[in-house]
Protein backbone atom coordinates (compact mmCIF):
# COMPACT_ATOMS: atom_id res chain seq x y z
CA UNK A 1 0.00 0.00 0.00
CA UNK A 2 2.85 2.39 0.80
CA UNK A 3 4.45 1.57 -2.57
CA UNK A 4 1.22 2.38 -4.40
CA UNK A 5 1.02 5.76 -2.63
CA UNK A 6 4.62 6.58 -3.48
CA UNK A 7 4.04 5.65 -7.14
CA UNK A 8 0.90 7.78 -7.26
CA UNK A 9 2.83 10.74 -5.81
CA UNK A 10 5.65 10.26 -8.35
CA UNK A 11 3.21 10.22 -11.26
CA UNK A 12 1.50 13.37 -9.99
CA UNK A 13 4.84 15.15 -9.61
CA UNK A 14 5.88 14.14 -13.16
CA UNK A 15 2.54 15.22 -14.62
CA UNK A 16 2.79 18.57 -12.77
CA UNK A 17 6.17 19.26 -14.41
CA UNK A 18 4.63 18.65 -17.82
CA UNK A 19 1.34 20.47 -17.18
CA UNK A 20 2.98 23.64 -15.82
CA UNK A 21 5.21 24.29 -18.84
CA UNK A 22 3.59 26.64 -21.39
CA UNK A 23 5.19 24.91 -24.41
CA UNK A 24 4.11 21.36 -23.52
CA UNK A 25 0.93 19.88 -24.96
CA UNK A 26 -0.38 16.58 -23.58
CA UNK A 27 -2.86 14.41 -25.46
CA UNK A 28 -5.72 12.45 -23.95
CA UNK A 29 -5.09 9.29 -21.95
CA UNK A 30 -1.35 9.89 -21.48
CA UNK A 31 0.00 7.12 -19.23
CA UNK A 32 3.04 7.51 -17.01
CA UNK A 33 5.00 4.83 -15.24
CA UNK A 34 7.25 5.51 -12.25
CA UNK A 35 10.68 7.09 -11.81
CA UNK A 36 10.57 8.96 -15.12
CA UNK A 37 12.74 12.06 -15.40
CA UNK A 38 11.92 15.14 -17.47
CA UNK A 39 14.56 17.85 -17.83
CA UNK A 40 12.70 20.51 -19.77
CA UNK A 41 14.41 23.86 -20.32
CA UNK A 42 12.39 27.04 -19.99
CA UNK A 43 12.57 28.21 -23.62
CA UNK A 44 11.86 25.04 -25.60
CA UNK A 45 10.12 25.48 -28.95
CA UNK A 46 7.52 22.78 -28.31
CA UNK A 47 6.94 19.39 -26.68
CA UNK A 48 3.83 17.68 -27.97
CA UNK A 49 2.57 14.28 -26.80
CA UNK A 50 -0.31 12.72 -28.76
CA UNK A 51 -3.32 10.77 -27.54
CA UNK A 52 -2.94 7.31 -25.95
CA UNK A 53 0.84 7.64 -25.44
CA UNK A 54 2.40 5.40 -22.77
CA UNK A 55 5.69 5.88 -20.93
CA UNK A 56 6.64 2.87 -18.84
CA UNK A 57 9.21 3.24 -16.08
CA UNK A 58 12.54 5.10 -15.91
CA UNK A 59 12.00 7.15 -19.10
CA UNK A 60 14.52 10.00 -19.37
CA UNK A 61 13.83 13.05 -21.55
CA UNK A 62 16.06 16.11 -21.96
CA UNK A 63 14.64 18.94 -24.05
CA UNK A 64 16.88 22.00 -24.29
CA UNK A 65 16.09 25.60 -25.21
CA UNK A 66 14.75 26.05 -28.77
CA UNK A 67 14.31 22.28 -29.20
CA UNK A 68 11.16 20.62 -30.53
CA UNK A 69 9.94 17.12 -29.62
CA UNK A 70 6.79 15.71 -31.20
CA UNK A 71 5.35 12.32 -30.24
CA UNK A 72 2.38 11.08 -32.28
CA UNK A 73 -0.71 9.20 -31.12
CA UNK A 74 -0.52 5.66 -29.72
CA UNK A 75 3.26 5.65 -29.17
CA UNK A 76 4.67 3.28 -26.53
CA UNK A 77 7.99 3.64 -24.71
CA UNK A 78 9.18 0.62 -22.75
CA UNK A 79 11.41 0.85 -19.65
CA UNK A 80 14.65 2.87 -19.64
CA UNK A 81 14.16 4.72 -22.94
CA UNK A 82 16.00 8.02 -23.33
CA UNK A 83 15.43 11.03 -25.60
CA UNK A 84 18.10 13.74 -25.73
CA UNK A 85 16.74 16.58 -27.87
CA UNK A 86 18.73 19.74 -28.62
CA UNK A 87 17.15 20.54 -32.02
CA UNK A 88 14.25 18.40 -33.26
CA UNK A 89 12.92 14.86 -32.85
CA UNK A 90 9.65 13.68 -34.38
CA UNK A 91 8.06 10.28 -33.72
CA UNK A 92 5.13 9.07 -35.83
CA UNK A 93 1.94 7.47 -34.57
CA UNK A 94 1.65 3.78 -33.61
CA UNK A 95 5.40 3.48 -33.01
CA UNK A 96 6.76 1.09 -30.37
CA UNK A 97 10.05 1.39 -28.50
CA UNK A 98 11.61 -1.63 -26.82
CA UNK A 99 13.54 -1.31 -23.59
CA UNK A 100 16.56 0.98 -23.45
CA UNK A 101 16.09 2.73 -26.82
CA UNK A 102 18.17 5.93 -27.07
CA UNK A 103 17.60 8.94 -29.38
CA UNK A 104 20.34 11.60 -29.77
CA UNK A 105 19.89 14.49 -32.22
CA UNK A 106 23.37 15.85 -31.46
CA UNK A 107 27.06 15.10 -31.00
CA UNK A 108 29.64 16.92 -28.93
CA UNK A 109 31.69 19.34 -31.03
CA UNK A 110 35.33 18.43 -31.34
CA UNK A 111 38.58 19.49 -32.97
CA UNK A 112 41.32 17.09 -33.99
CA UNK A 113 44.72 18.61 -34.76
CA UNK A 114 48.44 18.01 -34.33
CA UNK A 115 48.04 18.45 -30.56
CA UNK A 116 45.48 15.67 -30.32
CA UNK A 117 41.76 15.80 -29.72
CA UNK A 118 39.68 18.45 -27.99
CA UNK A 119 36.05 17.53 -27.24
CA UNK A 120 33.70 20.28 -26.06
CA UNK A 121 31.61 19.63 -22.98
CA UNK A 122 29.05 22.29 -23.86
CA UNK A 123 29.04 22.82 -27.65
CA UNK A 124 27.20 20.47 -30.00
CA UNK A 125 26.46 19.78 -33.63
CA UNK A 126 22.82 18.91 -34.25
CA UNK A 127 20.56 17.46 -36.94
CA UNK A 128 16.89 16.39 -36.69
CA UNK A 129 15.67 12.85 -36.16
CA UNK A 130 12.44 11.78 -37.86
CA UNK A 131 10.88 8.40 -37.06
CA UNK A 132 7.90 7.46 -39.21
CA UNK A 133 4.60 5.96 -38.21
CA UNK A 134 3.98 2.26 -37.48
CA UNK A 135 7.61 1.56 -36.58
CA UNK A 136 9.05 -0.84 -34.03
CA UNK A 137 12.46 -0.14 -32.54
CA UNK A 138 13.69 -3.18 -30.59
CA UNK A 139 15.55 -3.17 -27.30
CA UNK A 140 18.87 -1.32 -27.09
CA UNK A 141 18.49 0.52 -30.42
CA UNK A 142 20.40 3.80 -30.69
CA UNK A 143 19.30 6.44 -33.24
CA UNK A 144 21.84 9.16 -34.00
CA UNK A 145 21.50 12.71 -35.29
CA UNK A 146 20.32 13.46 -38.81
CA UNK A 147 18.51 10.14 -39.31
CA UNK A 148 15.12 9.62 -40.94
CA UNK A 149 13.44 6.25 -40.43
CA UNK A 150 10.56 5.79 -42.88
CA UNK A 151 7.09 4.49 -42.09
CA UNK A 152 6.47 0.81 -41.31
CA UNK A 153 10.05 -0.05 -40.33
CA UNK A 154 11.38 -2.63 -37.90
CA UNK A 155 14.75 -1.90 -36.31
CA UNK A 156 16.13 -5.04 -34.68
CA UNK A 157 17.52 -5.14 -31.16
CA UNK A 158 20.97 -3.68 -30.66
CA UNK A 159 21.18 -1.70 -33.92
CA UNK A 160 22.92 1.67 -34.08
CA UNK A 161 21.12 3.72 -36.74
CA UNK A 162 23.44 6.34 -38.21
CA UNK A 163 21.93 6.77 -41.69
CA UNK A 164 18.44 7.00 -43.20
CA UNK A 165 16.25 3.89 -43.38
CA UNK A 166 13.70 3.73 -46.23
CA UNK A 167 10.03 3.05 -45.50
CA UNK A 168 8.91 -0.58 -45.21
CA UNK A 169 12.41 -1.81 -44.23
CA UNK A 170 13.68 -4.23 -41.63
CA UNK A 171 17.13 -3.64 -40.16
CA UNK A 172 18.87 -6.49 -38.34
CA UNK A 173 22.01 -6.51 -36.24
CA UNK A 174 23.63 -9.63 -37.63
CA UNK A 175 26.47 -10.40 -35.32
CA UNK A 176 28.30 -13.62 -35.80
CA UNK A 177 28.70 -15.65 -32.68
CA UNK A 178 31.99 -17.52 -32.84
CA UNK A 179 31.71 -20.23 -30.25
CA UNK A 180 34.69 -22.37 -29.43
CA UNK A 181 34.41 -25.32 -27.14
CA UNK A 182 37.40 -27.01 -25.58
Amino acid sequence: MITALIEKFQRKKQRDILNKHPSIFLGNQFKLGINNQFIIYKNIAKFSIGDHVSFRNYIHIILQDKAKLTIGNKVFFNNHCSINCLESISIGENTLFGENVKLYDHNHSYVRNENGLSVSHSEFTTAPIVIGKNCWLGSNVVVLKGVTIGDNCIIGAGCVIHKDIPANSTVLNQQELNIKTY
